[in-house]
C-alpha cells in the first residue's frame, strides 16, 4: 500500500494514519512510542481473567486481546501486552484508539495491510510489521465472531 493511496477507514484510525503521514522518518518511530506510553494499563476488573482463545498466536510477543460490543454493537477491545514490547504496545495502542468504538462490519472493512500506509517499513524490520498484522487479523476474528452470534441470533 503506497502512503499517497486513499484507504476507507473508520474515522478515528484514518486521523492516526494521516498524523503518521505528517511525520517524517525517526519522527514515526518516536509517535509510535508515544502511543505506547499512552496505552492503558488493563482494566483491573480483567486482571487475572481467563484469557483462553485470546491469545495472537502469530505475534512473537505474547498479545492477548479481548472484545466486548455494547448495546448499541459498537467494539470494545482490551489488550495486554508486556510493557517490554513497547513497539508491540504502540501497535495495540494505535489498534484500540482507531477501532474502538467500531462496528463489527468496519473492522472487518479494514484493509488487512492498513498499517503500511504509516510508513513505518523503512523503521522497523517486516517481522516486527507482520506483528501490527497479525493483532489486526486476531482483532478481525473477533468482530467476525461478534457477527456470527448476530446471524445466529436471526436464525432462532
Amino acid at each position: 500500500m503506497k502512503t499517497n493511496e486513499q484507504i476507507n477507514l473508520p474515522y478515528r484510525l484514518n486521523r492516526i494514519v494521516e498524523e503518521f503521514r505528517l511525520c517524517e522518518g525517526q519522527e514515526k518511530l518516536e509517535l509510535l512510542l508515544q502511543y505506547a506510553q499512552l496505552f492503558p494499563e488493563l482494566h483491573s476488573g480483567m486482571q487475572g481473567m481467563e484469557w483462553d482463545g485470546n491469545l495472537v498466536h502469530e505475534c512473537s510477543t505474547p498479545v492477548i486481546v479481548h472484545s466486548e460490543v455494547n448495546g448499541q454493537g459498537r467494539m470494545t477491545f482490551h489488550f495486554d501486552v508486556p510493557f517490554d514490547s513497547p513497539t508491540v504496545r504502540g501497535y495495540a495502542a494505535i489498534l484500540a484508539n482507531g477501532l474502538n468504538g467500531a462496528t463489527p462490519q468496519e473492522i472487518i472493512s479494514v484493509p488487512s495491510d492498513f498499517y503500511l500506509s504509516l510508513g513505518l517499513e523503512s523503521l522497523l524490520t517486516h517481522q516486527r510489521l507482520r506483528g501490527f498484522g497479525a493483532i489486526l487479523a486476531h482483532m478481525k476474528r473477533l468482530a467476525l465472531r461478534e457477527l456470527e452470534k448476530d446471524l445466529d441470533k436471526v436464525n432462532e
